[in-house]
């Protein structure tokens, strides 16, 4: 079975770094494309940042620009966010997605979440003193 679960989210104080994890089973994602995307209470849900397939581009909204780090751990066919100097406002649910999209696999920055074939069910970060 073909799943995406998140883990690491939790309440953390303004300025203070978080790290969430994406693990995937049923497939490996050294062959897809691997979003994060973001949802508020309220607001439409917003990429945050990708990696291409081949782990030789990134990109990153420009919200989190400097401050966020995408990564890949093939050896535990997992994808890593590292969130440091947090906000309140990113405090949001954090989803992984995954995709084989012949364009979006090469991670060019659009975010389309109609782009990612598969998504887990969100990590719940917060930021808050």
């Amino acid at each position: 079975q073909v799943q995406l679960v998140e883990s690491g989210g939790g309440l953390v104080q303004p300025g203070g770094s978080l790290r969430v994890s994406c693990a995937a089973s049923g497939f490996t994602l050294d062959y897809y494309g691997i979003a994060w995307f973001r949802q508020a209470p309220g607001k439409e849900r917003e990429g945050v940042s990708c990696i291409s397939l081949d782990d030789g581009s990134t990109s990153y909204a420009d919200s989190v620009k400097g401050r966020f780090t995408i990564s890949r751990d093939k050896g535990n066919n997992t994808i890593l966010l590292q969130m440091n100097s947090l906000k309140a406002e990113d405090t949001a649910v954090y989803y992984c997605a995954a995709t084989d999209d012949s364009a979006a696999i090469w991670c060019s920055g659009s975010f389309s979440p109609g782009e990612y074939d598969y998504w887990g069910r969100g990590t719940q970060v917060t930021v808050s003193s």
